[in-house]
């Protein structure tokens, strides 16, 4: 593999000077030596990107991860992000996703659910303990993130969406905390048994609420992701439990993929005033690069449903399933017909959602995501080769380099460590 080492050292450097300037409480140094952002070549924006440490909160992978070329990380793949897309673009890390949908609440769902569940956490520790140890190394605590990237690979993390994965059974939790899970979405798109979620499921007979927010058994929940040192996740959660969770937490909290409900007026997009409980509380949003969520767009939302409907019925199935059909070459055409005629967002308005999240939360308290794998992508960061473009676009509005290493890295480790250090029962 090409070596590395120098230039990870040098952004270990730098996230270092960076966390030691914003604790003192330091004035942020410029992006380059003094350079007004319209000033910057072309050369100055690849410098300064390659100098930040890049992570991004939320990857997507399928069940069959590792396992053909076109889902092999190593390999010029078909996903949005594969280890060649990340180290064109930056992407120095992620968190990939065991993501598992939401299924009618019954014994045999549970334990399908836990099943695929732990099927993802071996293919991700497949990915980086098997077949790419040299390239991308699993991180299980903020200062191994620092170690992996030292020694010139990529950083995998871990993270959970949707706690339908645990079912009823509490003692899950540490089986996926130690096969490396640390964070975990509470709820996905259906209500669970831990709480309500922002988008209630017809087909799974939901009524608007179920729980009124956190159930009980959710409050535990909670208690033991403290315990452990596993973040909470609220992306996908309805407001009330977001509210709930933050205020049951003795540590902050993330949303690790939404974005404005300002901009975007999406039930899954976070509300000002839901932004500045999260700020008040230490906690971070991670701005999510999906297009529904950074524009409201009703006819390519029906145009994707009609292609949805198209596709599952060419295949004899009354209803669209993600695992089956959404890599089918029905879908790919149809995806690349659906962005010529009704285009996605911009990088533009993506950085839009992080200014106004900035502007109600602070600088602190505002991260990036993609969902890449999962719906994710946008004109101009529709995949990790892309992933400078949102640098530039950062730079270009103004934002300096301390400020941009904080949204691109800084501010979502800060919250992992203030979560472990409550685990460690060293407050926050």
């Amino acid at each position: 593999m090409t070596n590395n080492r120098g230039s990870w050292a040098v952004k270990v450097f730098f996230r270092t000077v960076i966390i030691f300037f914003a604790t003192a409480g330091a004035v942020a140094f410029t992006s380059a030596a003094g350079a007004k952002a319209g000033d910057l070549t072309e050369a100055d924006v690849k410098v300064i990107h390659d100098r930040l440490f890049t992570v991004d909160s939320h990857v997507d992978i399928p069940l069959n991860y590792t396992e053909t070329p076109q889902t092999d990380p190593g390999q010029a793949s078909d996903m949005q992000v594969d280890l060649g897309k990340m180290q064109k673009g930056g992407l120095d890390s992620g968190f990939f996703i065991v993501y598992v949908g939401q299924t009618e609440r019954t014994p045999e769902n549970y334990a399908g659910a836990k099943a695929d569940a732990l099927r993802k956490f071996s293919l991700i520790h497949r990915m980086t303990d098997e077949l790419y140890p040299d390239r991308i190394g699993l991180a299980y605590h903020p200062d191994e993130v620092d170690s992996i990237a030292a020694s010139g690979r990529k950083v995998a993390m871990i993270g959970i969406e949707n706690g339908f994965v645990i079912g009823k059974d509490l003692s899950l939790l540490e089986k996926y905390y130690d096969l490396g899970g640390r964070y975990m979405t509470l709820a996905h798109m259906g209500h669970n048994d831990i709480c309500d979620t922002s988008t209630p499921s017809e087909e799974l007979g939901d009524d608007e609420e179920e729980h009124g927010g956190l159930s009980a058994f959710g409050r535990e929940v909670i208690d033991e992701m403290n315990r452990l040192g596993m973040m909470v996740d609220v992306s996908h959660i309805s407001e009330k439990s977001m509210r709930q969770a933050i205020a049951h937490s003795k540590a902050p909290v993330i949303a690790s993929h939404s974005s404005v409900r300002a901009l975007a007026d999406h039930p899954r997009n976070l509300t000002d005033d839901q932004m500045r409980l999260l700020a008040e509380h230490g906690g971070v949003v991670q701005i999510v690069a999906l297009s529904a969520y950074i524009k409201v767009d009703p006819a390519r939302r029906a145009a994707y449903q009609a292609l949805e409907a198209k596709v599952a019925a060419a295949y004899g199935d009354a209803e669209f399933d993600e695992a089956r059909h959404e890599n089918t070459p029905e879908m790919k055409q149809g995806l690349e017909e659906l962005d010529r005629d009704f285009p996605k967002a911009t990088v533009s308005q993506y950085v839009d959602h992080i200014d106004h999240a900035v502007k109600v939360m602070g600088i602190d308290h505002v991260g990036i995501s993609s969902d890449f794998g999962g719906g994710g992508g946008i004109v101009g960061w529709d995949n990790a080769a892309e992933t400078e473009n949102v640098t530039r676009e950062l730079l270009s509005r103004g934002y300096g380099e301390k400020d941009i290493a904080k949204i691109w890295s800084g501010n979502l480790l800060r919250v992992w460590r203030q979560v472990e250090n409550v685990a460690k029962g060293q407050g926050d």
